[in-house]
């Protein structure tokens, strides 16, 4: 174990957590607008098989995966961006067309191949494999 400004970590199973017990934030809340949510959330739930509860109404608020966040300078303020990651984003293709997904070409920046995913609701995500180092995977 060691000690971290974001609090204890420990190595579980190759990765290193941080325990957020003692901070204020324990996590993130992203919320994605849509301007048809149900069928954004039917992709979630059925394609991309994300647990989730229902907090009523039929207003699912699914988990997700461990995150990072990165911190890019700009020129103006208010835009932010969402990135699904993945080990690996051939793989990942694959499994979207044999769930009759299209996912755009992949495009290799030099910290990680993308590709997009258009939602039903008409907006799209980006999935990456990040070649980066990730706090989630360190070493």
């Amino acid at each position: 174990m060691r000690r971290s400004p974001i609090g204890l970590c420990a190595r579980r199973s190759g990765v290193l957590r941080a325990d957020y017990g003692q901070h204020m934030i324990r996590g993130a809340h992203v919320v994605l607008y849509s301007t048809n949510a149900d069928a954004d959330r039917a992709f979630f739930r059925d394609v991309l098989a994300y647990p989730s509860v229902d907090a009523g109404h039929g207003w699912l608020i699914f988990a997700l995966p461990p995150a990072e966040l990165a911190i890019h300078p700009a020129e103006a303020y208010g835009a932010h961006e969402l990135f699904l990651m993945c080990d690996d984003v051939e793989a990942f293709i694959a499994q979207m067309a044999e769930r009759g997904i299209a996912c755009s070409d992949v495009s290799r920046e030099r910290w990680g191949l993308i590709t997009g995913v258009t939602l039903p609701g008409g907006g799209s995500v980006r999935v990456y494999e990040p070649t980066h180092p990730s706090p989630l995977n360190p070493g």
